[in-house]
């Protein structure tokens, strides 16, 4: 028994009649006939019985009537949602956002995305990108944004910014009136880093020690501006992304060019391969990149 005779029966009892029914469904009466005929060799049991020119349903089909009723409304109902998700009138998508990166890159595509889908929703979490990665890969999350590299065995990968760090020190530092700093003559420094789950923490000190020190670090924080004024404070130095750089007070913090290494900050947007993608999920994949190859 299959959903298709199920609609026909419904529609012969309610319409009483096996001609009416396959003239409100647009088929032939011998083919509602043989539907009805099917259904009650399945159940060994007739559904309905003559009375006059009219059909009436009996003992057997007033049962299969209560229940084939609801089975066509929910498949209806089904369909109808289906309907709504393929055109995007409706959707959820759940995407994280290291606090830096969110103000910078992404208010524009979220507005732009929910005038174009008013009725998708989107749930931003922000973390750092380490977390952003793990709940992409556990599911938590639909799309992420981190630092990239990452695995691009787990992940889909779309590469969309690609920076240097800078040095942050405060006005009148021993390096103020510097252009450029290489990066072995920040050894004797106070560091004021992201925190342990933010993959700038880990780059920062894999690449101090790549040129030879250990750095030491005074104080680490998850927001960006609270870095920012604790170096304006004089409480240590730091090193953040070009984009974020671009709006200090350059009357409190001179931003230096770092050398010898120039250290690369890549984010990326990525998704899981393995993993279903509702419809929502992957047209705010393919929108965002078209906004954001356009920076």
């Amino acid at each position: 028994m299959d959903i298709r005779q199920l609609q026909y029966f419904v529609e012969a009892a309610r319409l009483n009649s096996f001609s009416k029914a396959a003239k409100s469904l647009y088929i032939t009466q011998p083919t509602v006939s043989k539907m009805i005929r099917q259904i009650e060799e399945e159940l060994g049991a007739d559904l309905f019985y003559r009375e006059g020119k009219s059909i009436k349903l009996t003992d057997a089909g007033e049962i299969l009537l209560a229940k084939a009723q609801n089975i066509v409304e929910s498949f209806h109902s089904l369909s109808s949602e289906l309907d709504s998700l393929r055109s995007l009138k409706q959707g959820h998508i759940r995407i994280g956002l290291p606090p830096m990166v969110g103000a910078n890159f992404f208010p524009s595509v979220i507005g732009r995305f929910h005038h174009k889908y008013p009725d998708v929703s989107i749930r931003l979490y922000e973390d750092g990108a380490k977390k952003v990665e793990n709940d992409v890969e556990t599911g938590v999350l639909d799309i992420g944004v981190v630092v990239l590299p990452v695995s691009e065995d787990r992940f889909h990968i779309f590469s969309f910014a690609e920076e240097r760090l800078e040095l942050l020190v405060p006005f009148g530092h021993r390096l103020a009136g510097r252009s450029s700093v290489p990066l072995v003559e920040l050894k004797d420094e106070e560091f004021v880093l992201f925190r342990e789950d933010f993959a700038l923490h880990d780059r920062v000190i894999a690449e101090c020690v790549k040129s030879g020190f250990q750095p030491m670090v005074v104080y680490e924080s998850a927001q960006w501006d609270l870095i920012a004024q604790m170096v304006a404070a004089g409480l240590g130095i730091a090193l953040l992304p070009q984009t974020i750089c671009r709006d200090m007070d350059r009357s409190r913090i001179s931003v230096i060019t770092m050398t010898e290494p120039a250290i690369p900050w890549q984010l990326g947007m990525i998704w899981r391969r393995d993993r279903y993608l509702s419809f929502a999920a992957r047209e705010w994949i393919a929108f965002a990149q078209g906004l954001l190859k356009e920076r």
